[in-house]
């Protein structure tokens, strides 16, 4: 057994798993969800590689009713049946074989296979003397008119296929001698609505498809009620627009109901009640916006739920306290604004569950399975989903906060002329260390939650951790773009206005860069003032960053977010586009009568800075790209995000150091005087 289980002393009814972990089945162990069907077997009895694929609900089932044991070859025992059938034993085979009519065979056939034909109608006693027929293929013929009376003396047959025709409507007590039938199978025709005693006779009936035809409503009395065995109902593809308490009042063995793509708008509570022993419901591709408290009360044996691709607007907390052994839950497309961990608490049983988001997996933390198991940031395992990014946010974070520091170092023991410039770029070297603690961080609990992020993923979100960590990088970010604001706007006087005798003192100075801190102070805890304005501002993904804004978004945080991104750092990017613009224009028209040594000296700043500038656009450009592309609601896939928050914004902050400093003619001189000086003063020492 794996280290990771947790035995209980006690009679594992009463026990619990941990949030994140799944029961061996029947046993008193519990495992990390990382290592359900991950092909070794870590619980003692195998449970753990147990329903690897969600078949819950009716496939099972199905599989079981129609394992049939293998019959061997047979020769024909009929005496009649047509030359371009086929016979085998008693089965007589004329699929594809343009027949007109019904043609006449043995009265002792047990399969009569007629589909693929031009058949247009079916009279009166057409099949009266094959009282032991038990298969009936009529599919993908052209039969609009069945006589009442067109399946009389049909009392052995088990199976009747009617699919892809042309029928309209059935009429009142067309299958009332077939008192055996099992599979009535009525797909693919032109059905608008059901007649009072369209089904009498049915008493054996197990299965029902009525998929794709033009049912509007269910009859007013039950459906069920002239088939008391009914196990399988399906009426996918019509145009039911309500469902009312007597529908199905008296479908109390119905194991399997689908009603998928229809047009359902309402249900009224109480529609299945009766419905004790039901096992799989589908109310998917629907235009219901919300469920009845009550709707699903008696369903304690339901399996497989299906309730995606609807416009449900709310699922109240307790919507679903009665599934005690649901396995599968499907709420695809779904937006659920107001869940919570409470909604499913009462799933102890629950295998499989499909979401329109990945991040409601964290409601949910004892599921074994959740899909989308990962929105391109985190996955189900794992708080940084990619394995690339997973190591590159500990590069990129050393590199930047080593770079940094190491240019703060340099700029404090050396001397500069423009000490009010190495203010500003100390300055900007802070900022830029930052966003390296905040990738430390998000390295530091994506190894922390390895393996099983989906047990910690809510909790993760909401924490304070994660709203200190991303303002943090908020922080370094709005201070970094400011930064750059100022000191290009501090070039861009003395460039292009060179003879005004503009300076700036060291109050000044400090003034600005205290005046930047706090703006950027503010800007990034603003989303902590009001909780019901901005919701979880950071907590919107694994990274903690508010880049991308989606549907689940506060109003007042996406406007915020905008305000921000789209408002502040766009109108600072193209301040400094404008200035570096003026900068060169003014340095190509002095330049042939300007040869001052401050001039030449302010002018090869310029030249670093806008290439400082220009990987700052490289950076932005993509993020306010990703920023309006999001409030125009276009799907942006999570990995792409992933990459701009680990990647594209903090290169930046790495790069930085490189440019302004280490890079530049003027900084590597004073190195060589300085290391010259040092080995002088050794020598006269020496």
């Amino acid at each position: 057994m794996s280290s990771e289980g947790h035995q209980s002393p006690g009679c594992w009814a009463e026990s619990e798993c941990p949030l994140g972990q799944f029961p061996c089945g029947n046993l008193s162990v519990c495992l990390p969800q990382s290592q359900h069907c991950n092909g070794l077997q870590d619980c003692p009895n195998g449970a753990d590689e147990e329903n690897c694929v969600d078949n819950s609900g009716w496939p099972h089932l199905f599989d079981a009713f129609m394992k049939k044991p293998v019959q061997e070859v047979e020769e024909c025992l009929l005496d009649v049946y047509p030359d371009v059938c086929h016979c085998e034993g008693r089965v007589v085979n004329c699929h594809s074989r343009d027949l007109l009519n019904v043609p006449a065979v043995s009265s002792n056939v047990t399969a009569l296979v007629l589909n693929s034909n031009h058949i247009t109608s079916v009279s009166s006693d057409m099949f009266i003397r094959y009282r032991h027929l038990e298969k009936l293929h009529l599919q993908n013929n052209s039969i609009d008119v069945i006589s009442r009376r067109a399946f009389s003396g049909l009392v052995s047959l088990r199976q009747l296929y009617l699919s892809w025709n042309k029928i309209t409507t059935l009429k009142a007590g067309i299958f009332s001698d077939l008192h055996n039938l099992q599979w009535l199978i009525l797909d693919e025709n032109e059905i608008s609505s059901l007649r009072q005693r369209a089904f009498e006779g049915l008493h054996s009936l197990y299965y029902l498809s009525l998929v794709n035809n033009s049912l509007e409503h269910l009859p007013r009395t039950s459906l069920c009620s002239d088939m008391p065995r009914l196990h399988w109902l399906d009426l996918e593809g019509n145009r039911i627009s309500s469902l009312t308490e007597s529908s199905f009042r008296e479908c109390s063995t119905l194991t399997v109901l689908v009603l998928r793509k229809n047009r359902i708008r309402s249900i009224e509570d109480g529609t299945f009640s009766t419905m004790h022993r039901l096992i799989e419901l589908d109310l998917s591709v629907n235009r219901m916006e919300e469920l009845p408290p009550s709707l699903f009360q008696n369903l304690k044996s339901l399996q497989q739920l299906n309730i995606s691709n609807n416009p449900l607007t709310k699922v109240y907390d307790d919507q679903f306290d009665n599934f005690i052994n649901l396995q599968s839950l499907s709420m695809e497309e779904v937006e659920i604004p107001n869940i919570s961990i409470r909604m499913f608490r009462s799933f102890s049983n629950l295998s499989h569950i499909y979401f329109k988001r990945f991040e409601y997996c964290g409601y949910s933390p004892n599921v074994r399975s959740c899909k989308p198991n990962t929105d391109g940031i985190s996955s189900f395992e794992n708080l940084l989903a990619n394995i690339i990014l997973r190591v590159f946010v500990w590069v990129v974070a050393f590199v930047i906060c080593f770079g940094n520091v190491f240019v703060i170092c340099l700029r404090s023991c050396i001397a500069s002329e423009n000490q009010h410039h190495t203010m500003a770029i100390k300055s900007l070297c802070c900022a830029d260390c930052l966003m390296g603690i905040y990738l430390f961080f998000i390295g530091a609990f994506d190894v922390k939650y390895y393996g099983e992020y989906n047990r910690h993923a809510h909790i993760w979100m909401e924490s304070l951790s994660c709203q200190l960590i991303g303002s943090l990088a908020m922080l370094s970010t709005e201070v970094s773009v400011l930064m750059l604001t100022y000191m290009t706007l501090e070039k861009y006087l003395c460039i292009v206005f060179p003879f005004n005798h503009y300076h700036v003192g060291r109050k000044t100075t400090l003034c600005y860069l205290t005046s930047i801190w706090a703006l950027g102070f503010i800007i990034a805890v603003i989303p902590f003032w009001d909780r019901q304005t901005f919701g979880n501002y950071y907590g919107r993904n694994g990274v903690c960053f508010p880049l991308h804004s989606d549907q689940m978004e506060k109003p007042g945080a996406r406007c915020y977010s905008t305000a921000v991104f789209l408002g502040l750092n766009l109108v600072a990017f193209i301040v400094i586009v404008f200035s570096y613009t003026s900068m060169f224009y003014s340095v190509q028209k002095t330049a042939k009568t300007a040869r001052q040594t401050v001039f030449n000296r302010e002018v090869s700043i310029a030249k670093r800075f806008f290439f400082i500038v220009l990987t700052d656009a490289l950076c932005w450009i993509p993020i306010f790209l990703l920023k309006i592309l999001s409030l125009l609601r276009v799907q942006i896939a999570g990995t792409i995000i992933l990459w701009v928050v680990i990647f594209i914004l903090p290169i930046n902050s790495a790069l930085n150091p490189i440019l302004y400093t280490i890079t530049t003619r003027a900084f590597q001189e004073r190195i060589k005087v300085c290391l010259r000086y040092k080995c002088q003063h050794v020598n006269s020492n020496a």
